[in-house]
């Protein structure tokens, strides 16, 4: 009895693993290197690059107002002796709201910067996550991770690592749409250009 109880608990347990061993299956996965695609994005890099520019845009305009209000400043102190305390002091208060003005030309500056740069990065980015998560669909991926700043994974095999396949496919497209852009500009420029001549 104790023979058959215990071919029959074996029976059951092989029939079991087999069944299991049916239903599992294996998962396509890897990752991207986050850090990484964000280093090495054109399009990142060419909003970066225009942006350094409207920062030293801003930056300038700003330094000019500031010197103009030294250089006030400077003769007004001059003058205040030869003026009197009365001119001296309706100097210093349009000074100050001189002064107050800056702050506020700054702010909205920085304002504006921030909502035009901010915008256009967050759209990047979320182009990219729609850009890698189609990538997936159509390279059959169960599973693509993220790595970088907000690591999500602890290991992987450098095999898994596609970060290269996307930051080039993701270049190309930019570089692609940019002198798709540039084509479209030059023709519209052309067709403006020969009612002219005519």
């Amino acid at each position: 009895m104790k023979k058959s109880l215990l071919i029959l608990g074996l029976a059951v347990t092989l029939f079991s693993c087999n069944k299991n061993e049916g239903t599992v299956t294996e998962f396509k996965t890897a990752y991207v290197d986050t850090q990484k695609l964000m280093e090495e994005s054109k399009e990142l890099k060419d909003l970066e690059s225009r942006s350094k520019v409207k920062q030293e845009e801003m930056g300038r305009e700003l330094d000019d107002k500031v010197q103009k209000l030294k250089l006030d400043y400077a003769s007004a102190q001059n003058e205040a002796q030869r003026k009197g305390p009365q001119w001296a002091q309706l100097k210093a208060q349009e000074f100050q709201r001189r002064e107050q003005e800056i702050g506020v030309m700054q702010e909205t500056m920085i304002k504006q910067f921030q909502e035009e740069f901010g915008s256009q990065s967050d759209t990047i980015r979320k182009a990219m996550r729609e850009y890698i998560k189609d990538y997936g669909k159509k390279n059959g991926y169960d599973y693509i991770y993220g790595t970088g700043d907000a690591v999500s994974i602890i290991y992987a095999k450098d095999s898994y690592d596609i970060t290269q396949d996307i930051i080039k496919a993701l270049n190309e497209k930019y570089s692609g749409n940019k002198n798709t852009a540039t084509t479209e500009e030059k023709a519209e420029t052309t067709d403006k250009e020969e009612p002219a001549k005519k």
